[in-house]
């Protein structure tokens, strides 16, 4: 009679060779349908509206918009071509920085035309009030910053903002041209559940 050490050790043997392929080839099935209650999707989706001000400071001594990349010198262009600032911009309520604070706009934006002074966009808006402390919208698209209305896409979110999707306005409230110093105001709409 065999003992309880070689049927556990020939059990956990025949459960290895039925788990993995005898003939070399890996499993290619990597995606599967799921249960959308699975990641809490049973409500039904909603729209939503922010409007808040976006405060881009690239003066003083504490701004919150730096280079990264300059443009380089060897490009002859009055649009900056090149340039990549970072970002941990203030977003508040109202168009004065002391106003509300109510999250962070953080990532980059890069000069990204030869021709006029377009902007490709990159950007977390990180939320710190409310319900919204915590979840993040993200944007990503550009920013023609003449126009007086930009549209940008909003391609997804974190927290109650998982598979979120809309768009983003944004109209300029205010900018020191000698500077650089903007404010803007941003109107969100965003579909999420």
């Amino acid at each position: 009679m065999p003992t309880p050490y070689y049927v556990l050790t020939f059990s956990f043997f025949l459960f290895l060779l039925s788990s993995h392929p005898l003939n070399g080839q890996e499993d290619t099935e990597f995606g599967h349908a799921m249960d959308r209650k699975l990641l809490g999707l049973k409500r039904k989706e909603k729209l939503s509206h922010f409007k808040f001000y976006w405060h881009d400071i690239l003066s003083g001594k504490n701004p919150t918009s730096v280079a990264v990349v300059p443009p380089p010198l060897k490009v002859n262009t009055t649009t900056a071509f090149g340039l990549v600032n970072m970002m941990d911009n203030p977003l508040t309520l109202g168009p004065q920085l002391s106003s509300k604070l109510v999250g962070k706009a953080q990532g980059f934006y890069a000069s990204a035309s030869q021709t006029e002074i377009d902007l490709l966009m990159a950007m977390n808006l990180a939320f710190t009030e409310g319900k919204y402390n915590g979840s993040t919208i993200t944007i990503l698209g550009r920013n023609c910053i003449f126009n007086k209305v930009r549209e940008m896409p909003v391609i997804g979110g974190s927290g109650l903002f998982r598979f979120a999707r809309g768009y983003a306005e944004a109209k300029t409230h205010w900018i020191d041209l000698k500077t650089g110093d903007a404010t803007v105001e941003y109107n969100v709409y965003v579909m999420h559940y």
